[in-house]
């Protein structure tokens, strides 16, 4: 097991003050492999130390520019950090360089819809949610920035697809709710996922006040 092996294992087991030790050297040994100082800037951004995080990530695309797990990284920084716009070109980046799998397209269209650009978001939340059809945080994105660009039939379905998988899913029941409302008459339809949403989730006030609302104009 070499040390970057033995840095993932240890904080796997939360073993952190190990894991720095153990990337630190990985870098000793091999000062110009990205990978090291990719998997101390992912420590470090986990225990909050944006700066330090920022630099080791920084220095791996120095090394090099090619190093998607980097990029993903320091977008995941910015992200956090709500520096969109700039996270957004970095999972680009990641995904231009081959990152695997549905997050990078996942926090771009998360990025791109912060920055009230749902459009740009669609195309690259719908690529996610090919990658992981299961996923039900990325099928519920989905639904609900189709619903933003009111894409009122795919967002029913995704919306759905997420409260057959999951009945306790609150935000799905509300946003379905909502999608009734202002696209059909199904008024009644529109209502009980609002209240299987504020039911589920008491503090879910806007639940309540759009139900509650809509009621009043039915009666």
């Amino acid at each position: 097991m070499d040390y970057n092996e033995e840095g993932v294992k240890a904080v796997q087991e939360k073993r952190y003050e190990d894991a720095a030790k153990a990337f630190t050297q990985a870098i000793e040994a091999n000062p110009e492999e990205p990978v090291g100082y990719i998997n101390f800037g992912n420590l470090l951004a986990s225990m909050d130390d944006i700066e330090r995080a920022e630099r080791f990530f920084q220095k791996a695309i120095t090394l090099d520019e090619n190093a998607a797990t980097a990029y993903y990284g320091l977008a995941n920084l910015y992200y956090n950090s709500e520096r969109y716009m700039e996270a957004a070109k970095l999972y680009e980046r990641s995904i231009r360089n081959g990152i695997e799998g549905a997050d990078a397209y996942y926090m771009l269209g998360k990025s791109f819809e912060h920055e009230d650009q749902p459009k740009l978001g669609l195309p690259y939340m719908q690529r996610a949610a090919e990658l992981a059809p299961e996923d039900l945080q990325i099928r519920l994105a989905y639904g609900i920035i189709l619903c933003t660009l009111e894409l009122f039939e795919p967002a029913e379905k995704e919306l759905q697809y997420v409260i057959d998988t999951d009945w306790n899913n609150a935000d799905a029941h509300y946003n379905l709710g909502v999608l009734y409302a202002v696209s059909s008459e199904r008024i009644e339809d529109a209502m009980y996922h609002l209240k299987q949403a504020f039911t589920l989730q008491p503090e879910f006030e806007q639940a309540l006040y759009i139900h509650d609302m809509l009621a009043m104009k039915n009666n």
